[in-house]
């Protein structure tokens, strides 16, 4: 009979307690220990422990009726072992809906709720579990992207510093063909000024009799005849009428014919000091007097091939030195801007259109309307699409002003161009 008793007592004890802390989370059941009498949490209010979860609202801060729907401003506590604890506003205590999933709320209603925690914390915890790993795979690709970055940018910085060194050898080259530009020049300078005031210096001379006595044997026959003279030589004063036969003779020394030893001694004096007879359009028809000299022909080749090389250094090294300034980016079918070391960006043109030849009309693009050019138009550039293994830009140049070109290595410029034209292997 007296274990009965024991047994009992402590249900009923075990009833009280859970009754009394019903709603109540682990941090606030220090205020809610069992003694004669307990203090609203506001501190407000001192009633009775009795009263606390009794049904009935005594304290302004509902803080008496934790587990009960008698304080409009009380707040249910759902544990919900397994998931995620949470308050609940008191009003939905015993509401015959389910709230909490361990149905912690609904503990004197009509309603039987099933304890979902279990479930749902599993669902949970998978989604954790889930985004964990995102987040662990996207911090590799992180580093990832950082090691490759770190990479990319110790390329740039060795790309630059060989553009560097490229554009100083270039300088120097440049410097050096300019040099010799002027030096190209200035010779043909003065061959020309001495070709035009006759220098009868020995070996010039002699060079130039030579040629001048080729020019008038028109039938390379070594000696120069009535008919030569007459076509070839006319007077200084009425270049139009022609020689007679005696004008003639008289200029080849009464012969009809004159070799090169007399002609240097005679005939070259009359035409070279041009008082009363020149050669016919001498001076400026292709294959005369000048155009036909050896020193002014190579003087004039030396300074050709020293423009000629002058220009390319000179385009080598604008090129170079854009790379160095200047970040190009091409969006195809959008737009395409500059960007200088200083951050600033201009636009160099809008999509505009295909602008290829009819057998290749995919070829090129071009992008027009960019930003306008102090004192110009605006900006434009056209791309010129070539075959490649990468898709990059390989080339910037802007031949003329705010008048950009650039070439661009795609895969996609590839065309099958050997099978097209019916090329084929032997193998």
């Amino acid at each position: 009979m007296r274990f009965h008793v024991i047994a009992a007592a402590l249900l009923w004890a075990a009833f009280v307690e859970s009754r009394k802390i019903r709603g109540i989370s682990s941090s606030y059941k220090r205020f809610y220990r069992e003694r004669k009498s307990f203090l609203c949490i506001d501190g407000s209010k001192m009633i009775p422990f009795e009263q606390v979860n009794d049904d009935y609202c005594d304290c302004a801060d509902g803080s008496d009726e934790p587990g009960t729907s008698a304080c409009p401003r009380g707040r249910f506590y759902c544990t919900n072992l397994g998931f995620r604890p949470h308050y609940i506003p008191s009003s939905r205590v015993n509401d015959g809906i389910c709230d909490c999933c361990d149905a912690s709320d609904e503990y004197n209603s009509h309603v039987r709720c099933q304890n979902t925690c279990w479930n749902l914390g599993q669902k949970e915890r998978a989604y954790v579990e889930g985004q964990m790993k995102t987040l662990d795979e996207g911090l590799r690709l992180k580093q990832q992207l950082i090691e490759e970055g770190v990479l990319l940018w110790r390329e740039k910085q060795a790309q630059l510093r060989e553009l560097q060194r490229a554009a100083e050898d270039l300088q120097i080259k440049l410097e050096e063909h300019r040099r010799r530009k002027h030096e190209a020049d200035r010779l043909k300078e003065q061959t020309l000024k001495a070709l035009k005031a006759g220098d009868k210096g020995l070996r010039h001379q002699n060079s130039t009799v030579s040629h001048l006595f080729q020019l008038l044997d028109s039938n390379k026959d070594g000696s120069i005849s009535v008919d030569e003279i007459k076509a070839k030589v006319v007077l200084v004063h009425d270049e139009k009428r022609v020689l007679s036969e005696d004008e003639a003779l008289t200029l080849l020394g009464g012969g009809h014919q004159m070799d090169l030893s007399t002609f240097q001694n005679t005939l070259w004096d009359v035409l070279i000091q041009g008082h009363d007879y020149k050669i016919k359009d001498a001076h400026s028809a292709p294959g005369g007097l000048m155009s036909e000299d050896p020193h002014l022909k190579a003087a004039d080749r030396a300074a050709e091939w020293e423009a000629t090389d002058l220009k390319k250094v000179e385009e080598a090294y604008e090129t170079v030195n854009m790379e160095i300034r200047y970040m190009y980016t091409l969006c195809p079918f959008n737009m395409v801007s500059q960007k200088s070391s200083a951050g600033v960006e201009v636009s160099l043109g809008k999509w505009g259109m295909w602008a290829g030849p009819p057998k290749n009309h995919y070829s090129q693009m071009v992008y027009e309307n960019g930003e306008p050019c102090w004192q110009g138009g605006s900006r434009t550039t056209t791309v010129t699409l070539t075959c490649g293994t990468e898709t990059a830009l390989r080339l910037v140049k802007e031949p003329s002003k705010c008048q950009y070109t650039m070439d661009f290595e795609t895969p996609v410029a590839c065309q099958p161009v050997l099978k097209q034209r019916g090329v084929h292997s032997e193998l």
